[in-house]
Parts: C-alpha cells; structure tokens; sequence
C-alpha cells in the first residue's frame, strides 16, 4: 500500500508542476497591454524593388565625400565660365563722348583741357615763385643788415634776389641824379619813386596768370554747361529719329552729355581755390618787399644828409 500510495503522490505531484507551467505563459498574456489597432505599425512596408536598378556599390565613397566633390566641380565649372566670359565694354563714357561727339562737343572738351593744363601751371608756377621770395627774404634779414653799409649788405643777398634788385636801384637812383629834367626832381622823391618801381616790379611778378586763373574759375563751369546742353540737343534729336524713348536710349546720350558739366567744375574748382591762396600768399610776400624797402630809403636818405652835413 505504502508504495501504491507513494506513486500516486509523485502522479499529482508532477501533473501539479504541468499545470502550473501551463498557466504561467497564459496569465503572461492576458496581463499586457493591448495594442491600439490605431497606432501606425511599428515600420512601414518595404518599398517594391525596382528590378532595373543598379545594385549599390559597396566601393562607393561616404555621403560626405560625394557632396564635396560635387562642390568642387561646381567651382571648377564656374572658374570655366569666368575664364570664357568676353568683357563688356562700356558703350556710354568719355572714349564715347570723344567718339560720338561732333565738332564742336570735341571743341569744348579741348578748351577745357587747355584751361586745366594752364591753370594748374600758374598755380605750380607762383607757388615756387613764392617760396623763392620768402626764401630771400629770410636771407636778407639774417645777413643784409649785419652790414657795414649797403654795398656791403647787398653783396650778401643771392644774384637773383628781389630784394637785391630794390638795393641796386636805390643806390643807383642816389648816386646818380643828375640831368636837366631830374635835377628838377628832389632827392627825396627821386628814391622815393625809384624803390616805388622796384616794388612794383616784384609785385607784378607774383600776380603773373593770376587774371587767367580768374578768368577760368569764372568761365569754366559755364563752358562744360554749353557742353552739356549741345550733347543733350543732339541726343534728343537722335533719339527722335530712332523713334526709341526708352530708359536705354536716353540714359546713355544724357548721361554723356552731363559728362561736360563735371569737366567744367572739375576745372573751375583748382582754379578758384588755387587764385584765393595765390593772393593771399601774395599780400604777405608784398608787405614783406614794402618794408624792406622802406628801411633801405630811410637808409639811403639818412646815409645822404650826412654827407650833406659833411
């Protein structure tokens, strides 16, 4: 009995350990979460294969690689393109204003050249007179009265000196005033207006082309105005023929002709700041040659009533 029993034990037993087994998956399943029928399925259908495309290779190079590669024949090809690109030339500027213009819009041109040119060679010109003259005025009052006398003091100043020249016509008008019309002249006024004359000649001199620089400062934006206004009247009158009133058509011949305007001030500007400095130069230079001048007579006339005295 005891071993019937023990063997029906072990029976239960093991179809107990089965049936637990058998409910564990099943309790498993009923416990998680049911799936939402709505949600998008976790990946989607692989496309159909295309059965004509070109198998990948598997020697091909990384994305990146491929993009930069693509950039650099892009640059190639542009740097091909700037290389075969022909250069425009400007059809609207001065070589068409000289090419397309008439006689007399060259004329004009030509005048105002001519002004250019010669205002800026007055202008270099005074300038370097100037230095000159207040370089020997500096001589002069350094070494001229130091000395002895005024044969003496004039030997010191340079050949060329303006200041030279006032001595050597103030000594000469005191040493020789003689003759039947002078003699009626006083000593005095005889130097007086000699060294008079002397400075003037200095004076006329450094005012040479001032008139001329005048001249082209006043007239000068009104011959490029007489430039622009012809050049408009036969653009006009070649737009009218052609029939073409576009923004092309008249930008162009316009714009060339307002060319001459600029000229014009161009011009007129040097020369109008170039003769306001010039005069002012000159009135500096001028006082300083007057007064020279002046002591050399008080000199010259005091040296003369010693003698007199004598």
């Amino acid at each position: 009995m005891s071993s019937v029993a023990r063997t029906l034990w072990q029976g239960v037993a093991a179809m107990a350990v089965a049936g637990l087994l058998a409910i564990a998956p099943a309790s498993a399943q009923q416990t998680a979460p049911a799936a939402d029928p709505a949600a998008a399925p976790a990946t989607a259908p692989a496309a159909p294969t295309d059965p004509n495309a070109v198998p990948a290779d598997p020697n091909a190079a990384p994305a990146e690689m491929s993009t930069t590669d693509a950039n650099a024949a892009a640059m190639a090809d542009a740097n091909a393109a700037g290389e075969d690109t022909v250069e425009v030339v400007n059809p609207y500027g001065l070589e068409a204003l000289w090419a397309q213009g008439d006689f007399v819009a060259k004329g004009t041109l030509i005048v105002l050249v001519i002004m250019s040119m010669g205002s800026w060679f007055i202008l270099v010109t005074r300038l370097w007179d100037q230095q000159v003259l207040f370089k020997h005025a500096k001589t002069a009052a350094e070494n001229f009265w130091s000395a002895a006398n005024l044969k003496e003091g004039m030997a010191k100043l340079e050949p060329n000196s303006a200041f030279r020249a006032i001595v050597e016509d103030g000594l000469r008008s005191a040493e020789h005033h003689e003759g039947k019309l002078t003699d009626q002249i006083a000593l005095t006024d005889w130097v007086t207006m000699s060294l008079q004359r002397s400075t003037n000649d200095v004076a006329s001199s450094l005012q040479k082309g001032l008139a001329f620089l005048a001249a082209v400062a006043s007239s000068a934006p009104f011959v490029g105005l007489f430039g622009t206004v012809w050049g408009i009247y036969h653009a006009l009158v070649a737009i009218g023929i052609a029939g073409q009133a576009s923004i092309d058509k008249v930008a162009g011949p316009v714009g060339e002709a307002l060319i001459m305007t600029a000229i014009g001030l161009a011009v007129a500007v040097p020369a109008v700041l170039g003769y306001n400095w010039l005069v002012s130069r000159n009135k500096v230079a001028l006082e300083t040659v007057r007064n020279f001048a002046a002591d050399v007579h008080a000199v010259l006339l005091s040296g003369k009533q010693k003698v007199a005295q004598r």
